[in-house]
C-alpha cells in the first residue's frame, strides 16, 4: 500500500510505500509505518482488510481522527482511499493503486508555486512604490490604487511567461471555482459578489469577463441546485462535489487568450487584496458556506465548513504581510494590537467576530479567528429541517418564549448558542421592547423595537472602556420589556438574574457549559466573582429567575444538536443542590430525536391555559 505522509511540524511531504496485508502504525521499530513525533503511541493503529473493505483501528488511547471524525480507542471505522487520517502531528492518506501522486498534495504543490510566483511580484511591486507598510492604503486612496493598478499590470504582462502550463490550468480552476461560487450565491440570495476590476477595462477584456461568465453560468445550470435563500450552503456543496468534472469538460473550449486573461486576472486580484483587502482571507469572507476562519500563523489557514474544521492550501507572503492585514482589519474598529497588547478582540463591518492574538502570547506566530456573521438569519424552520430540533421541541420553545419565561441556553464553543438564541429571540411579540447586550454584536432580532447595546474595551490609555456588565444595569433604565445577554461570562450574571426576577420576564442568554447541571454551577461561581454571599442564598435567586435551560451541543459529525430541555426547579432538601428535571431529552439511536420524558413542567397548564402549546404535546 502507499501512502501520502505529511508532517506539520516540518511542512514536509513524502510518499511512503508499505508491503503488508495488515499494518501496524507507530513510533516503534518494528511497525510497518513508522511516526517518530510527539503524541504517536507505541503501536497507535492497524490498518487492515476485511473482505474488499479496509478497516484502521485505533489501537491506543491516544487521538486519532478519519476524514475530520475523532476514533476512540479500540474502535474500528472505514477508511476509503484519500481519507485522511491525523496521528500527532502527522497527517496520511492512503492512495488508490497505480496512482503516483495524490490530488490534494499536487494542489498544495501547485499551489505553494503560485504563491512564490506572486510573492516575487509583489516585493517588486512594493520596491516600485517604495512601499512599506501597505496596510494604510485602501480602496478610497486613488492616486496610489492608480500607481499599484499600472505598476501590477505592467509586472505581471513582463513575467506571465514564467507560467508552465500545470499552474496556469491552476490558475484558470481557481478564477473559474470563484466565478461558480459567485453566480451560486448571486442566484440561491440575490448577493452579488463583486471582483476586482480594473476601471479602465478595454473593449477585449470586457469580452472575455462575458465569456467568463457564460461559462460559469453554463457550469451552474448543469448542477442539481435549489437556488433557495436558506438552502445556499447545500448548494454550494453540491457545486464543489460537482466542480472538477465540469470544469475538465470546458477547458478544451478555453482559447489561449482567454488564458492568458484569466492568468493575469488571477495575480491582479490577490495582489490586489494583498494591496488593498484582507489577502487570501478576502474570498473566505465572501463564501457563504464558509462558517469561520481560523489563520493560524502564515502558512496555514483552516475554514470550518457545515460544521467540520478542515485546512486550505492558502498562505500569507510572510508574517509582515499578515500583520499588515491584521491592522487593516483591526484599524476601523478603533483597536490595536503590539507587543505590549497582544491581543485583541474587534468586529468587521458586517458583523462578523474577529479575535486577534500574536507572539509573544502565541508560539506559532500571529493567530486570527473569524466568526462570520450569518448573511440570513436562521430561523425555527430551518433548525427543524436540519435536525437540530424537533418540532415538538420547537413549539414548547416558541410557548415559553411567548409567555416570558426565563431562558438560559447552554453548550460548549462553536455548538450554535447563539444561532438558538436569535431564533428564540425572533419569538418575542413585536410589541415588546427588547434590549441586547452583547460583547460583540451578532443577533439580528426581526422585532421592530429593537435596542442593541455593544461592550467597548478600554483604549490606548486604559480608559473607556464599558463592560457587559455596565450595559446590563444601564439597560435596566432603558423600560425594557426584556433583556437578551448574548452571553454570561462574568460577574454580569449577577445584575441579569437580579433583572429576571425584578419585573423582566422573558429575558434570554447563553452561558458555556456542558449540561444543564454544569451550567447552574457555573452560574453560581460566576455570581461569586460579583458579590461575596451565602451559595444558599445564590441558588435561591437562580431558581427563583431562571425557568429552564436549553443545552446544545456539536458532535462529530459536524451537525448541531439540542440535546436536552431541563426546567429549574427546586433546591433539593437532602443535597442542597438545585434540582433539575429533564423535559425533552436526545436519545442517541440510528435517528437521534429529541424525546419527552413524561415530566411535565410545573408551567405547562399556564402555557395550555393561554393557547401556546397543545394539551398532546406530553403525551
Amino acid at each position: 500500500m502507499e501512502f501520502l505522509l505529511y508532517d506539520h511540524s516540518s511542512s514536509t511531504r513524502t510518499t511512503v510505500e508499505v508491503d503488508a496485508e495488515a499494518i501496524v502504525i507507530g513510533r516503534e521499530t518494528d511497525c510497518d509505518l513508522v511516526l517518530r513525533g510527539p503524541f504517536v503511541a507505541r503501536r497507535h493503529a492497524r490498518l487492515a482488510r476485511q473482505g474488499n473493505t479496509l478497516f484502521i483501528e485505533n489501537t491506543c488511547r491516544s487521538a486519532m481522527r478519519v476524514a475530520g471524525r475523532d476514533v476512540d480507542a479500540g474502535q474500528s471505522v472505514r477508511i476509503d482511499f484519500g481519507d485522511e487520517v491525523e496521528i500527532g502531528p502527522y497527517s496520511l492518506a492512503l492512495m488508490r493503486p497505480g496512482r503516483t501522486g495524490g490530488e490534494p498534495d499536487r494542489e498544495r504543490e501547485l499551489q505553494r508555486r503560485l504563491v512564490e510566483f506572486e510573492q516575487g511580484i509583489h516585493a517588486e511591486l512594493i520596491e516600485r512604490l517604495n512601499l512599506r507598510v501597505t496596510a494604510r492604503i485602501n480602496k478610497q486612496d486613488a492616486v496610489y490604487v492608480a500607481q499599484i493598478n499600472e505598476n501590477l499590470n505592467d509586472i505581471i504582462n513582463r513575467r506571465a511567461g514564467d507560467l508552465d502550463e500545470d499552474l496556469g490550468t491552476h490558475m484558470l480552476r481557481i478564477h473559474l471555482h470563484r466565478l461558480v461560487t459567485a453566480e451560486v450565491v448571486r442566484q440561491c440570495t440575490g448577493r452579488v459578489q463583486m471582483d476586482y476590476r480594473e476601471s479602465d477595462t478595454d473593449q477585449a477584456d470586457t469580452s472575455y469577463e462575458r465569456a467568463l461568465d457564460e461559462i460559469a453560468s453554463s457550469m451552474v445550470d448543469m448542477m442539481p441546485l435549489l437556488f433557495d435563500p436558506t438552502s445556499v450552503q447545500e448548494d454550494l456543496a453540491v457545486a464543489e462535489e460537482g466542480f472538477d468534472d465540469l470544469f475538465e469538460q470546458q477547458l478544451p473550449s478555453m482559447s489561449n487568450a482567454l488564458r492568458r486573461h484569466i492568468v493575469r486576472r488571477v495575480v491582479a486580484k490577490d495582489l490586489q487584496d494583498i494591496m488593498l483587502g484582507l489577502g487570501p482571507l478576502q474570498d473566505l469572507l465572501d463564501m457563504a458556506n464558509v462558517t469561520e476562519i481560523m489563520v493560524v500563523g502564515k502558512d496555514r489557514i483552516y475554514v470550518e465548513k457545515n460544521g467540520l474544521i478542515q485546512p486550505t492550501t492558502r498562505s500569507f507572503f510572510s508574517d509582515e504581510v499578515l500583520m499588515h492585514v491584521i491592522e487593516r482589519v483591526l484599524t476601523p474598529a478603533g483597536r490595536r494590537v503590539d507587543q505590549s497588547s497582544p491581543l485583541v478582540d474587534a468586529r468587521l463591518a458586517d458583523g462578523s467576530r474577529v479575535n486577534v492574538i500574536i507572539p509573544p502570547l502565541s508560539l506559532v506566530g500571529p493567530c486570527v479567528t473569524i466568526r462570520k456573521f450569518a448573511w440570513i438569519p436562521f430561523t425555527i424552520d430551518d433548525l427543524i429541517e436540519r435536525e437540530t430540533i424537533s418540532e415538538q421541541c420547537a413549539g414548547f420553545l416558541r410557548g415559553c418564549v411567548m409567555e416570558r419565561k426565563n431562558v438560559i441556553v447552554s453548550g460548549g464553543t462553536g455548538a450554535g448558542k447563539t444561532t438558538l438564541l436569535n431564533t428564540l429571540g425572533a419569538f418575542a411579540r413585536s410589541t415588546e421592547r427588547v434590549v441586547t447586550v452583547e460583547e460583540s454584536a451578532e443577533l439580528q432580532l426581526p422585532q421592530p423595537h429593537v435596542v442593541s447595546l455593544e461592550g467597548r474595551p478600554a483604549n490606548v490609555e486604559g480608559r473607556g472602556a464599558y463592560t457587559i456588565r455596565d450595559l446590563v444595569r444601564n439597560a435596566l433604565r432603558m423600560r425594557p420589556d426584556r433583556i437578551i445577554v448574548g452571553e454570561v461570562r462574568g460577574p454580569e450574571a449577577l445584575d441579569m438574574l437580579q433583572a429576571m426576577n425584578t419585573g423582566h420576564d422573558g429575558s434570554l442568554s447563553t452561558i458555556h457549559a456542558n449540561t444543564p447541571i454544569d451550567s447552574m454551577n457555573r452560574l453560581e461561581t460566576l455570581i461569586l466573582m460579583a458579590v461575596d454571599m451565602p451559595v444558599r442564598a445564590i441558588r435561591e435567586q437562580i431558581v427563583s429567575a431562571i425557568d429552564l435551560v436549553v443545552q446544545i451541543a456539536r458532535h462529530a459529525d459536524g451537525h448541531r444538536r439540542v440535546t436536552q430541555i431541563a426546567e429549574v426547579s427546586e433546591i433539593d432538601r437532602e443535597t442542597d443542590q438545585i434540582r433539575m428535571e429533564d423535559v425533552f431529552v436526545l436519545r442517541e439511536t440510528d435517528q437521534p430525536r429529541l424525546r419527552h420524558t413524561g415530566y411535565i413542567p410545573t408551567f405547562a397548564e399556564e402555557l395550555i391555559a393561554r393557547g401556546q402549546i397543545d394539551v398532546d404535546m406530553f403525551l
